[in-house]
């Protein structure tokens, strides 16, 4: 019989698990949102999650995150001036209030765009780094494609009407983590409540940041064919959520559509770590090694987000290895795990060697390698 070794968390409950009774996600005025977990990618509450949508200044976060990218790159300082032109003196919609003629640092620039959401200051940063706004969305649109945005298609950096300007409440949300995890100093601007250009106080335009201390970001935006439309992500101990709310009804609709949103998802499910890079999970015999056993567990962290009573009837399988051959190298995938809350299988794992295993001199390897092959054969005959 193939072998089955069950692990159960220090946490496991002793009482058989019924099916945890939680309130239905609630009800929003968006006609597309998600909400999902930035570190295991766990969607706890959708609707029309791939349905495509207008941005307005949603886009901003994908032009943040190339102005971040150039600077990362070498290709941009912040301490560089850029020249403002007409053309971005009269863009229309927010502003930061950039003059036609003068000089504006990319620093400052970059805090008119996140924080203020000005059309000006994104139009500067795109005519500086591409030439012109459009040669900018081909760039923004490149890094789409590297992030696999499949159904986003930028036409400008501002968000301003555009038929071919759209995404998905989806894509919005990877491009968000993606944000959050490549460019954190950037992400940090986010937050920020306020700044001051030109003698001019601006205060950020997601008023969620004056509401809960734990919501750090990320964007609002609003044109009147694309609704009002949100991205929001707080942080409470190990758990990021991300709530992307889009064509909500009005301002406060789409305030009240995210902070709804968020405050579920932390009331009900939590994130936790269950197990550490490389900790031990099970073990293999190793045959014409250097040791006679080796241990095995996952390449990674594994987290994952799940509802506490689910975390109490959390259960591991790993289904055991007949026995390795020597030589074997660190990483190698040499057996699985599962995870299953009342009797489901909620994913599955690779075990991999958490060190590497020489083999032993030539004549006592191949004579090991002879009874390892017979130990196979036998050992296979019985599980069939």
């Amino acid at each position: 019989m193939k072998l089955i070794y069950i692990l159960s968390l220090l946490f496991s409950s002793l009482f058989s698990f019924t099916q945890a009774l939680i309130p239905n996600p609630p009800q929003l005025s968006a006609t597309s949102y998600l909400l999902l977990d930035a570190k295991t990618l766990k969607v706890i509450s959708e609707d029309n999650s791939n349905q495509s949508t207008g941005l307005a200044s949603i886009t901003k976060i994908m032009t943040a995150y190339v102005v971040a990218d150039q600077i990362n790159k070498g290709f941009l300082k912040n301490d560089v001036l850029v020249k403002i032109s007409e053309k971005c003196w009269r863009t229309e919609g927010s502003r930061m209030f950039v003059k036609e003629g003068t000089e504006v640092s990319v620093e400052d620039l970059m805090l008119g765009v996140i924080v203020q959401s000005g059309n000006d200051a994104s139009c500067a940063l795109a005519e500086h780094i591409a030439g012109s706004e459009y040669d900018f969305s081909i760039l923004m649109n490149e890094y789409a494609k590297e992030m696999e945005l499949e159904e986003t298609n930028f036409m400008n950096p501002t968000g301003l009407p555009d038929v071919n300007h759209y995404s998905t409440a989806k894509d919005i949300a990877k491009l968000s983590i993606r944000l959050i995890e490549d460019y954190p100093e950037t992400y940090k601007i986010f937050s920020q409540k306020e700044f001051t250009y030109n003698d001019i106080r601006q205060l950020n335009r997601n008023s969620l940041l004056w509401q809960d201390d734990s919501i750090d970001g990320i964007k609002t935006g609003h044109t009147s064919s694309s609704g009002y439309c949100m991205v929001s992500s707080a942080k409470r101990g190990d758990m990021r959520l991300i709530a992307v709310t889009l064509n909500s009804a009005s301002e406060k609709a789409r305030l009240r559509d995210s902070r709804r949103l968020l405050d579920y998802g932390f009331r009900y499910y939590s994130t936790k770590k269950i197990l550490s890079k490389y900790e031990t999970v099970s073990s293999v015999e190793v045959w014409a090694g250097n040791q006679d056993n080796l241990n095995l567990g996952p390449a990674e962290d594994i987290y994952l987000t799940l509802t506490k009573p689910e975390f109490n009837a959390l259960e591991l399988v790993v289904s055991k290895n007949l026995g390795v051959k020597a030589p074997i190298e660190k990483n190698d995938v040499l057996d699985t795990l599962d995870f299953f809350v009342d009797g489901q299988k909620l994913k599955s794992i690779d075990l991999v060697a958490v060190k590497a295993v020489d083999s032993k001199g030539m004549l006592s390897s191949a004579f090991e390698a002879i009874g390892f092959y017979i130990y196979s054969f036998f050992m296979q005959d019985e599980v069939n």
